[in-house]
């Protein structure tokens, strides 16, 4: 365990951490982090200890140590401050949706298996929901999709991927019908995707949504978001799809070793 600094107020003890080489050392060691300042007694430190004496305690270079700091800081836990440390922000949520680490093989396997339709697709104003995904940019290019179980023809799911254009524009609408948006975009296009955040909640189905998977209005349905970033860490594309509340579920497993 790290001591606290040699001048300055005391700093936060996190809690200790047992590896999993299985997974990016840095992820697991920001989720440890993590865990340890919204669970932290009240009155705890708000500084943290140097990055040098949290990679000691963690047992991870100073370099991956970094990176899960920059996590942190990016989710709004913590905030840097050069020559006066790091420290614990006052109104850091207690309360966050759960993150989990997965791989881009795995959003790929989930989405097929299903006939596709592609509904509509064409250029539009970056809708207002989206526009910090696309800062500076007054047009996405929208492809509309209707999946259906692959053995009837009952509707499953409804997509919208809003694209940056200049990637739309290399994208064969056939391809869509054949294959989820994510493989299109890194086996077809190209596009070297470096990460993709999922966010999934329950919401009632809108008129739109009712319509279109066949379901009564304001039913539950689960709504998905995945925002895919490319290497140089622009998001490329924005998914929203909307499943049947009673034809699908979410699951995971988190190894414990």
């Amino acid at each position: 365990m790290p001591g606290p600094p040699a001048s300055g107020p005391p700093a936060f003890a996190p809690d200790s951490l047992v590896l999993n080489r299985k997974l990016p050392l840095w992820y697991q060691v920001s989720q440890s982090l993590r865990a340890s300042i919204l669970g932290r007694p009240q009155g705890s430190p708000a500084r943290l200890p140097t990055e040098e004496q949290l990679a000691a305690h963690y047992g991870v270079s100073v370099l991956t140590m970094r990176q899960a700091l920059k996590e942190l800081e990016t989710e709004g836990l913590i905030s840097r401050h050069r020559r006066r440390g790091t420290f614990i922000e006052p109104r850091a949520r207690r309360v966050s949706p759960v993150r989990l680490l997965g791989s881009v093989d795995a959003i790929v396997a989930q989405q097929s298996g299903e006939a596709t339709t592609v509904l509509d697709h064409g250029t539009v104003p970056v809708p207002g929901d989206l526009a910090e995904f696309f800062p500076r940019r007054a047009e996405v290019a929208c492809f509309r999709r209707l999946r259906r179980d692959g053995g009837s023809d009952e509707p499953t799911n409804w997509a919208e991927n809003a694209v940056l254009p200049e990637i739309a524009a290399r994208i064969d609408v056939a391809d869509l019908e054949r294959w989820p948006m994510t493989k299109v975009l890194r086996d077809v296009v190209g596009v070297r995707i470096s990460r993709i955040t999922d966010t999934v909640e329950a919401r009632l189905a809108d008129p739109v949504t009712a319509e279109l998977l066949r379901v009564p209005l304001l039913s539950p349905i689960l709504h998905y978001t995945g925002v895919t970033y490319d290497e140089d860490g622009q998001v490329v594309d924005v998914a929203r799809i909307r499943y049947r509340g009673d034809r699908f579920a979410f699951s995971v497993t988190v190894e414990a070793h």
